[in-house]
């Protein structure tokens, strides 16, 4: 074996003892930030160590239905202490209906951020795409709630932990309300997110690097050079349009996006 080969083994055993972790921490809780095997700003081993727990989740049946961005909005930016957007992956166990109560074991410091979501009609693979390629290949869009946790104890998160974490993935609910792309204003168009009836975020499309079909067109790209691409059908979870909110077991939230209508869920004791 080359010092090479040796080195590359290295490098795969400390991702997957990462990947582990994370994995581990759903049941057993929160772990330490992931800097003993990942620099802050190591994308592509962050990367790797996500791609790790894909394909673990694959093989256990899990389905994949789309795309998260994240980080696209400056306030969540500077919540989070980072300066740039990431992605994950959607699982279709983590869809919940509109309207719905989220009694989730696992969920350990969850918040809530209200987004718009985009479902695609065709297969998106282009390494130069632009938002007109996306707006092309969106059937239609609607009003959408993440909720995010991490397995990182306290979010005390750099670029790699929330990357290596699914993009700090959990649950995400979409609208009921679908609305073609025509005619929508998507930059301008003003959010608000209600916790028990109170307003706990505001925000616009514009939050979301200038404009959802921006950081979609990024997410399109990214993974284009990646030999991955988006697929017909395809969820895709833009961004957040304001500051994150935390919530507890016994919440309501709700979410309007202007010109997508309402979206909203319950969080339920643990199941």
């Amino acid at each position: 074996m080359t010092q090479a080969q040796i080195v590359d083994e290295r490098v795969a055993d400390r991702h997957g003892c990462a990947a582990l972790r994370l994995r581990q921490a759903y049941v057993a809780g929160a772990i330490e930030p992931l800097r003993d095997i990942l620099d802050p700003t190591d994308a592509a081993g962050a990367y790797a160590v996500q791609s790790i727990n894909t394909h673990f989740w694959a093989q256990q049946g899990r389905r994949i239905v789309g795309r998260k961005i994240g980080l696209t909005a400056e306030a969540v930016q500077k919540q989070l202490g980072v300066d740039q957007p990431d992605h994950g992956v959607l699982f279709e166990d983590t869809l919940v209906a509109d309207g719905g109560v989220l009694k989730a074991p696992h969920l350990l410091q969850p918040k809530a951020e209200a987004e718009v979501a985009l479902v695609l009609s065709k297969d998106l693979d282009l390494p130069d795409a632009t938002p007109e390629d996306i707006f092309e290949a969106t059937a239609y869009a609607v009003a959408a709630i993440e909720i995010v946790d991490s397995r990182i104890k306290d979010w005390r998160i750099t670029f790699a932990d929330t990357v290596a974490d699914n993009g700090s993935s959990a649950f995400f609910v979409l609208g009921s309300e679908p609305k073609r792309l025509e005619g929508l204003d998507l930059r301008t168009c003003g959010m608000a997110l209600e916790l028990n009836g109170r307003v706990a975020s505001l925000g616009a499309g514009v939050a979301c690097l200038g404009h959802p079909l921006i950081a979609s067109a990024w997410l399109a790209r990214t993974l284009a050079q990646k030999g991955e691409g988006l697929k017909a059908g395809d969820i895709v979870l833009t961004g957040a349009l304001g500051p994150m909110v935390a919530i507890s077991p016994g919440d309501h939230v709700e979410a309007a996006i202007g010109g997508l209508g309402r979206v909203s869920f319950s969080l339920g004791e643990p199941a």
